[in-house]
């Protein structure tokens, strides 16, 4: 592990006009924002609830609080607004989409209700999986055929294209996914299919060879059906976005934050919306690599705790790692393969059910358990006064003394501690327990949720993290930090400055990016560098497409080339990642070394005399982020603690008299040996017994753990 070595800067200003950038996140239960002088490195932060039913009325809430607290006015920001969003995923999991319906070829119409035929529980006679997003009486088929090399079979005819449009319109739907069979291949007939539903229906229509150009049937149906389920969710709310942007005088355009940790324009993302189901996390992963290059570690484990669910990213090589796949709407959080398997590449990462909002219960064999369940922003915990009558972690955060009931969000939301009690009491009823061994159990039940799901992501990676610096983030993620790093046996934690909103200060640290990929499935050595480039320049173009959409100069454009391998025979593939430039850069021997190198890391050994088959060919297309550098919000004076207040750090552990500090009143280089909480309007750290915190230059705090002998 690397000593703490953040440098800092102070840009000069000198007649130099401020450079506004702003930065929304949207999540379960609060609305994020960050306002940043790129010119300056002022910060400016504010934090509102989510509005569900309304998500736009909370950003609207926010981003004017935001501006009045800076001082600024809605036409000084003209650079693009970044934002990121969890709609998608909570459409998806809460069922709340458009009506749409699916376009597939005869004979495939099933495809949705049959999935793959996995069984994540192989002894479940009675095993669940989520309904599919779009029912069996909107999927519509169609004669049409193109065969595994992308030859055209058979053309659909005007006939059935009117039939199948007379269908849709009866069915009243909202929005069309076409998904052909083999159309990875050639997208002929999707193409004129979805031209003439476009024109009859004037409803938003998507087609598999554009959302998921790859083989596999039921990945890329059910991908392409979650598009099309969520277009009518997210159009007319980035619609309503930039109408109110535009009559505020805002002058930058919208761009969104995308799973795979870059953005693009809200054009693209309205087409496209399943590439935003991890926009929020992944934006918390970005800013994670971004501290990992600043702390000088190469190795960093994003702790990211909100109001309603915690995630995990391990950072390796200053990067996050990406995945090619993701699963939405589990019906068991916990079980792989109960949600909808969506081809879209994201951020690699676990998420569960344990936020400040997760609530509290005993199961049917009368153990606590803590999650997936969330009060969310609507009531919310019962301590928010909201209505709320179950036990969440705030409430168990509040009952052991870790929050201050009158300086929540720096006291303009207090908190009730009458109706916190209450709802602790219901549960410790039912345990035969006081109250306070209630409220510690449960939180020491969701450090070991978190520390437990994070683990097995790592081992499932080949990573240990024991050892591994944490970041804690998010408004939840300081209060449980420490303890959470304890149970991983890592001994250093640190605090970034604005920690509650790091996500929406990730997107502002993200490049300009887009990740796309197309099947093309031959043995590599019958493949002829015309028809791979080819297809590599119609990746090529894409991606100069969107970023261009995005604002992004031809010459700032860089391309990234990956491919998916197998052997010969196999079902399953290894990506691989090759160089950067304008054309393809390995040679068939190269792949073939890379491809071996990879294989023997994963597998532990290699199978001779079998050839090597190419399935998908992968092209990322970005542009490098805007540098920027936040001044440093710190003091040079040692501060001193604002009062003492008892609070309990274990369930069989003494209360401890705990000072407490502002976290703006802390100096650089100032030690605090712990307990010790640390306050800020946004989030509070606790420093618990046996830690020793030291305040690094740019006003982060850096937590160093010795275990008890």
């Amino acid at each position: 592990m690397s000593d703490v070595t953040i440098a800092v800067s102070t840009p000069t200003t000198s007649g130099v006009s401020p450079d506004w950038r702003l930065a929304v996140d949207i999540g379960g239960t609060f609305t994020d924002l960050v306002l940043l002088d790129a010119t300056s490195g002022r910060v400016v932060v504010e934090k509102t609830l989510t509005t569900p039913r309304a998500p736009l009325d909370g950003v609207r809430t926010g981003v004017r609080q935001l501006l009045a607290k800076a001082g600024v006015r809605p036409a000084d920001i003209t650079a693009p607004i970044v934002h990121a969003t969890t709609l998608i995923t909570n459409a998806l999991i809460e069922g709340k989409i458009g009506k749409a319906g699916v376009v597939t070829t005869s004979g495939f119409g099933d495809t949705l209700e049959i999935r793959d035929e996995h069984r994540y529980d192989m002894y479940d006679l009675q095993i669940e999986f989520p309904a599919p997003p779009v029912p069996r009486d909107r999927v519509v088929e169609i004669a049409e055929r193109t065969n595994a090399l992308g030859q055209v079979v058979a053309v659909p005819s005007a006939e059935d294209m009117n039939l199948i449009t007379d269908q849709l319109r009866a069915a009243g739907v909202e929005a069309v996914g076409v998904c052909l069979i083999n159309s990875y291949a050639n997208p002929a007939n999707e193409r004129v299919i979805a031209e003439h539903l476009r024109r009859e229906l004037g409803v938003p229509v998507c087609i598999s060879s554009d959302i998921s150009p790859q083989i596999r049937e039921y990945p890329r149906m059910i991908t392409t059906a979650c598009n099309a389920a969520t277009m009518p969710v997210i159009g007319p709310y980035l619609d309503e976005l930039q109408k109110w942007l535009a009559a505020e005088g805002f002058g930058g355009s919208v761009l969104m934050m995308l799973s795979n940790g870059g953005v693009v324009a809200a054009e693209d993302a309205a087409q496209s919306p399943i590439r935003l189901v991890e926009s929020g996390p992944a934006a918390g992963a970005l800013a994670g690599s971004w501290f990992a290059r600043r702390l000088g570690e190469e190795r960093l484990l994003c702790f990211d705790m909100g109001g309603t669910t915690a995630k995990s990213c391990l950072i390796t090589d200053f990067e996050p790692q990406l995945t090619n796949t993701f699963e939405v709407a589990r019906i068991y959080r916990f079980k792989k393969g109960s949600g909808f398997p969506v081809s879209v590449p994201s951020v690699d990462l676990v998420e569960i059910g344990a936020g400040g909002g997760s609530l509290a219960r005993l199961d049917e064999l009368g153990l606590l358990k803590v999650g997936p369940e969330s009060s969310g922003a609507d009531p919310g915990p019962a301590c928010y006064g909201r209505g709320g009558a179950r036990p969440a972690v705030t409430d168990a955060d509040l009952e052991l003394g870790l929050l201050d009931a009158e300086y929540f969000l720096g006291g303009d939301m207090p908190l009730d501690l009458e109706a916190n009690r209450s709802a602790l009491a219901s549960v410790a009823a039912q345990l035969g327990l006081p109250i306070g061994d209630t409220a510690a159990g449960i939180h020491e039940l969701v450090n070991q949720n978190m520390a437990a799901a994070s683990r097995m992501h790592a081992v499932e990676q080949g990573e240990d993290l024991r050892g591994v610096t944490v970041l804690a983030f998010g408004g939840a993620g300081p209060i449980h930090a420490c303890g959470v790093a304890e149970l991983l046996e890592s001994t250093r934690v640190v605090f970034p400055t604005n920690a509650s909103v790091l996500s929406a200060f990730g997107t502002l640290v993200t490049p300009v990016r887009i990740d796309l990929a197309r099947s093309m499935v031959r043995p590599l050595a019958t493949i002829s560098p015309a028809d791979r480039d080819a297809l590599l320049d119609e990746l090529r173009a894409e991606g100069v497409r969107v970023l261009s959409a995005a604002g992004v100069r031809l010459e700032q454009i860089n391309f990234r080339y990956g491919l998916d391998a197998r052997y010969l025979g196999q079902g399953n593939e290894i990506t691989l990642w090759f160089g950067e430039g304008d054309v393809w850069p390995a040679t068939d021997a190269q792949v073939t070394l890379q491809f071996e190198t990879d294989y023997r890391r994963i597998y532990g050994l290699t199978i001779p005399d079998v050839g090597i088959e190419a399935v998908t060919w992968r092209l990322s297309a970005f542009a490098a982020a805007h540098p920027v550098e936040p001044t440093a919000t710190v003091g040079t004076t040692v501060g001193a603690a604002t009062g003492r207040r008892l609070v309990r750090f274990t369930r069989a552990g003494a209360l401890h008299e705990t000072p407490v500090y502002r976290r703006t009143d802390l100096g650089v280089g100032q030690t605090i040996v712990g307990p010790v909480i640390v306050e800020e309007r946004e989030t509070t750290a606790v420093i618990r017994p046996n830690w020793t915190v030291v305040v690094a230059p740019d006003g982060s705090l850096i937590a160093d753990w010795k275990a008890p002998q």
